[in-house]
């Protein structure tokens, strides 16, 4: 298969493909990724997004459509879910700046200012004109915690439609297969151990065709007078998010649907997010806990998951 690796968004990107035109295909991908990070970015004060944020109390701003189609997705699964998923919580995202170098504990004051201003409700879409509105001023939409899914599925759309028949698409913690391998029955992707210092992995799930997602809260953090503070926030306190979850592992058809999940679930408990997700046809999970405890969804042995420790 023909590889190409990218450093983009803040992470390694991985793509590989069996094709002829392999690496024609790849290049565009490329410029795809690199669009869509020029446009969908919260940190580019250039993008198409920031300039939905910077006209916030101002007047809506016309988007392309799939900027749109992402937002409008992103602003259902807020509402419907209470806010467990936020896609307003861009202003305390940047107050924290966790994942940066100048990631800091912020003071209560200034927490409890910027949680104003992550209401899902106070966005106003036009679905026919496709404007985004943010009626209150200092609100910023951030899609990071459902973008790369949704360029994962987009960039599996552009390959299928070209042909390939078989690839694995790797946006960083965000693994997304075409068809199945050319040497093997199943793709195998390793859930990695959450505790960072130990490393290595809890065990593999073996898929065709699907998206495994992983988030925990050993992916960015800091610590602070010895306690860990870590980039999952909770838009209800302003603080991260509190449980006994260190990682979700989503296993769906569409990466979207895992990205949306992880973020969803880690504002529950273990029995809570288990209870849920049974009820979801489709969408299977590996939950750890900070115990190091493995939980998994009814339907996941289905998916051959191989438990083991390092």
């Amino acid at each position: 298969m023909k590889q190409k690796v990218l450093n983009l968004m803040g992470t390694r990107i991985t793509l590989q493909i069996e094709h002829p035109k392999a690496e024609v295909l790849l290049n565009h991908a490329e410029e795809m990724l690199k669009d869509y990070e020029k446009r969908f970015s919260a940190n580019d004060n250039k993008s198409d997004l920031m300039h939905v944020n910077q006209n916030a109390g101002i007047k809506p701003v016309q988007v392309d459509e799939d900027l749109f189609e992402l937002i409008a997705k992103a602003h259902a699964v807020s509402l419907s879910s209470d806010s467990k998923f936020n896609l307003t919580i861009g202003p305390l995202v940047k107050l924290w700046k966790i994942g940066f170098k100048d990631a800091q504990l912020p003071n209560e004051s200034d927490i409890q200012e910027r949680l104003q201003k992550i209401q899902p409700e106070n966005v106003v879409l036009d679905h026919e004109a496709y404007t985004v509105y943010l009626k209150v001023s200092g609100m910023e939409i951030d899609l990071g915690a459902i973008a790369k899914g949704y360029f994962a599925d987009r960039l599996k759309d552009y390959f299928v439609s070209q042909g390939v028949q078989t690839g694995i698409i790797d946006l960083g913690g965000n693994v997304l297969t075409i068809g199945r391998p050319l040497d093997k029955d199943k793709w195998t992707v390793g859930i990695q151990q959450p505790d960072s210092e130990r490393g290595g992995l809890v065990g593999v799930v073996e898929i065709a065709g699907q998206s495994v997602v992983t988030s925990g809260i050993y992916e960015r953090y800091f610590y602070k007078n010895g306690k860990l503070y870590h980039h999952i926030l909770d838009s209800k306190t302003g603080y991260p998010v509190e449980g006994d979850i260190a990682s979700i592992t989503i296993v769906s058809d569409q990466s979207i649907d895992g990205e949306i999940w992880t973020t969803v679930c880690f504002a529950m408990s273990i029995d809570q997010a288990i209870t849920v997700l049974n009820e979801i046809p489709g969408i299977e999970a590996v939950i750890i806990s900070k115990d190091g405890e493995v939980f998994t969804t009814q339907r996941m042995t289905h998916l051959t998951l191989i438990l083991h420790r390092y």
